[in-house]
């Protein structure tokens, strides 16, 4: 199974690449309202995931473990905005959110080690302080 996993990262590595989400320049003009280029992938991906989850409802699929799939929503709370905030702070810096951070790596944009090495010290960090916050 890991296997399968494995090469489903890489093709999507693969993707974000070849799609140029994962260059700092684009993410940079979108955040300046530059250039709707990101703007639009982020607009088909949930367009995509709302179109498959449909689908997953309606013909009633399960994981491949056989498991039943839960769609049910988390409740809001105000650490959601705070994580939002500073995911986007992140992300407006760095270039990267979490998955891009590896195809990154692979194409050779070696900064991203730094970035990747800021976020395991975030998941680090929150995991220590976890039982604070309000969740």
């Amino acid at each position: 199974m890991n296997f399968i996993y494995g090469i489903t990262g890489v093709l999507f590595g693969i993707i974000l690449t070849k799609s140029e989400v994962v260059s700092w320049f684009r993410i940079e003009k979108m955040f300046r309202f530059q250039e709707a280029h990101m703007y639009l992938v982020i607009a088909s991906a949930i367009a995509v995931g709302a179109f498959s989850v449909a689908i997953l409802k309606k013909l009633q699929l399960r994981s491949l473990q056989r498991e039943k799939l839960n769609f049910a929503g988390k409740t809001e709370t105000k650490g959601f905005v705070i994580g939002g905030f500073l995911f986007g702070i992140g992300w407006a810096i760095t270039g990267a959110c979490p998955g891009p951070i590896f195809s990154q790596i692979g194409a050779g944009v070696w900064p991203a080690l730094v970035t990747l090495s800021g976020a395991l010290c975030g998941v680090y960090l929150y995991s220590t302080v976890r039982s604070k916050l309000p969740h």
